[in-house]
């Protein structure tokens, strides 16, 4: 298996605000415009994808996007993405190709976060995401980890964790 730095320079990875790595590898020519959901200012593409790595010790911060988002595995260690939903409940779901678990989805204005099973900074987790309607960082929030806490008390830790 390569190492996590030889995917970031094969790749063209760059630092990610929420952690990680990334690089937008497609976002559709083709785009519209929401005229019934006012969620979503301006046109957004029909959609985006990003390679996406997360090395041990890091996560994805927890924030929340408008859109869907797909999540493809394709390298490394396990990954956990774990979703808060508004409804009030905590569901996850971990990427590993041993269990065939190689795709996962997350709702639209979902909050989420994900973080591989080891603090080992050598291991990683090399993933594709696909966003449809397609990604604006316009549409992209950080939760807020006080306010996440009082809404799911049971899950503090992990909230700290991913936050």
């Amino acid at each position: 298996m390569q190492p996590a730095d030889y995917w970031i320079e094969t790749l063209e990875l760059s630092k990610h605000p929420e952690g990680g790595y990334y690089r937008e590898t497609y976002r559709s020519k083709a785009s519209y415009r929401f005229r019934r959901n006012p969620d979503f200012s301006g046109n957004r593409a029909y959609a985006t994808a990003i390679f996406y790595l997360l090395r041990g010790g890091e996560r994805s911060r927890l924030h929340r996007i408008k859109s869907d988002e797909l999540w493809f595995f394709h390298a490394g260690r396990p990954l956990s993405v774990y979703l808060f939903h508004d409804v009030g409940f905590m569901s996850s779901f971990t990427l590993d190709t041993s269990k065939g678990l190689i795709q996962g989805m997350v709702p639209a204005n979902t909050w989420f976060g994900a973080a591989l099973d080891t603090d080992d900074g050598e291991a990683y987790a090399l993933t594709s995401c696909v966003v449809s309607p397609g990604f604006d960082f316009s549409d992209f929030t950080f939760a807020d980890r006080d306010a996440l806490t009082r809404k799911f008390p049971q899950y503090s830790d992990l909230i700290r964790k991913l936050s």
